[in-house]
């Protein structure tokens, strides 16, 4: 079967409330992928509620390993959250490394999963361009935008996207900023680095599901392809 590594950003799931909505068409879409011989690994970020408590521990002067493990708390709390939802060809016990994943993904058509074993410098899209690599498949990473643009499309109205980028130019992008636990970018530093070393081809789209379905089906889509 098809194996499938999907990075679902918090962002798009988790702000001041639960996008139950998603949430639903998520499930419904998944579920019927599954019927056509794909397994997905979907690796779940913290979102707002994580920078959250991460800003609390930082204003309170508390190292940045505290705060990065307790961003992978909640990014395991969420994977939880989902895999209770879905409760069908899922896991419920959320993995903690690498083979933990691969042993669940044996019996399961679904794993959810956060972050893994604590990395300096790292959050949850490692995790998911990680588990990529070893599985030597396909990466998507669903955010809260519509792709990579050449500037914050939240912040300026004339900012475009990026349809098709080569590893060296985005990974070029990611590094030039500071990592810190919490950070919102589309994709962290070092999942740059994984998928630039690795050549694994990676796609940036936003929460429209039919750009997730239109890409898995082979069809046009609007999203950023990075290879």
């Amino acid at each position: 079967m098809k194996k499938i590594v999907i990075s679902l950003g918090g962002s798009v799931l988790f702000q001041d409330k639960v996008n139950c909505n998603f949430i639903k068409n998520f499930k419904k879409l998944i579920l019927k992928l599954t019927k056509s011989r794909k397994k997905f690994i979907i690796v779940v970020g913290g979102g707002k509620p994580a920078r959250f408590y991460i800003n609390g521990f930082k204003n309170l002067n508390i190292n940045k390993k505290i705060q990065s493990l307790t961003g992978i708390a909640i990014t395991r709390f969420h994977a939880k959250f989902l895999a209770n939802y879905f409760r069908v060809q899922t896991n419920v016990k959320i993995p903690h490394n690498i083979n933990e994943v691969y042993e669940l993904l044996k019996k399961n058509n679904v794993v959810f999963c956060g972050g893994l074993r604590y990395k300096e410098n790292e959050t949850s899209d490692s995790a998911a361009a990680k588990i990529a690599k070893n599985l030597k498949c396909e990466f998507i990473n669903i955010t809260n935008v519509k792709g990579l643009y050449n500037k914050d499309p939240r912040k300026y109205k004339n900012a475009k996207l990026i349809k098709k980028i080569s590893f060296s130019d985005f990974y070029r992008i990611a590094s030039r900023l500071k990592y810190k636990p919490g950070q919102h970018f589309v994709l962290d530093q070092h999942a740059a680095k994984i998928i630039m070393e690795n050549k694994i081809k990676t796609i940036i789209i936003g929460p429209n599901l039919k750009n997730l379905e239109n890409f898995l089906k082979g069809r046009r889509f609007e999203g950023t392809i990075i290879s």
